[in-house]
């Protein structure tokens, strides 16, 4: 079934310039998770992105440029505490005419500002999402936002995160994943990735894939970071979000897997799942 996705992978004609790839844009990081933006950013440049946009915080805009050398950077207005200040809204807004795709989360704070520009970009931004971490956080106990976006949304969050969307006990959730999965999708109109142990992606349509590569070495810091970026590249790229998100878990478990057959799962980091994506993707390709 997921060779019917990996073909969506557009090919590499020979006359081509990095426009035609699409350009990310991944609002991400707040103080002292700065490495959260680097992975998703990075992710998405070696998805395939021909171009990608690092959103920060501009007090942490100097060490994005220090940790980031593809990726471009955008310094936009911060809270006290070095989060995504709601006066952000604006020049996102402005930026993103020229991009096809928002990653939208990662390291991005609970900070109750941060947290209403989240919403307000939901609301306003009329291009494809792909929300994560704290940025699903936002969105839990006002779920109804989702229905009003009119561009595609991909949710990607963990168990803990699917039960502050649903208030549903996480126990109850992981009793039965897929049906967890696909009725929050339908009733909201998002693509869903339950991540975890068999990863679960749902249509709204009704379709259901269950990933079957990945390891536990892959339960690290950072590596739904990497998953976020790789899935908005793919979008970002013209690939329908179902597939899109189909295409990143299976590629990610797949890093995952090559990264664990070098050195164990015992060790095994957020970074190395970047250092594998090109040799998972050259493998399916």
């Amino acid at each position: 079934m997921v060779k019917k996705h990996i073909s969506k992978i557009p090919p590499r004609k020979k006359d081509t310039h990095k426009g035609d790839f699409g350009h990310a844009l991944v609002l991400a990081g707040s103080e002292g998770l700065t490495g959260a933006a680097y992975l998703a950013s990075q992710a998405a440049l070696l998805a395939g992105s021909g171009l990608v946009t690092c959103g920060v915080p501009k007090s942490l805009n100097d060490i994005m440029e220090v940790k980031l050398t593809e990726v471009m950077t955008l310094s936009l207005p911060e809270t006290s505490r070095r989060s995504l200040s709601l006066s952000a809204e604006k020049d996102i807004l402005d930026f993103a005419k020229k991009i096809n795709v928002a990653a939208l989360g990662p390291g991005i704070s609970r900070h109750k500002e941060t947290q209403e520009l989240v919403c307000a970009l939901l609301k306003n931004l009329e291009k494809p999402v792909v929300l994560d971490a704290d940025g699903i956080i936002a969105v839990a106990g006002r779920p109804d936002i989702l229905k009003t976006r009119k561009a595609p949304t991909v949710l990607t969050p963990h168990p803990g995160e699917m039960s502050h969307l649903t208030g549903k006990d996480v126990r109850v959730i992981q009793g039965d994943r897929e049906k967890a999965a696909l009725s929050f999708a339908k009733k909201y109109n998002v693509i869903l990735v339950l991540k975890g142990r068999r990863t679960v992606i749902a249509d709204p349509k009704g379709g259901v894939y269950i990933n079957k590569t990945g390891n536990s070495g892959m339960s690290t810091a950072g590596a739904g970071d990497v998953l976020t970026g790789m899935i908005a590249s793919f979008v970002g790229q013209g690939i329908n979000p179902y597939s899109a998100a189909v295409i990143g878990a299976y590629l990610h478990g797949l890093a995952g897997d090559l990264a664990a057959k070098e050195k164990g799962q015992f060790s095994l980091t957020a970074s190395d799942l970047l250092n594998k994506l090109p040799q998972a993707i050259k493998d399916v390709l």
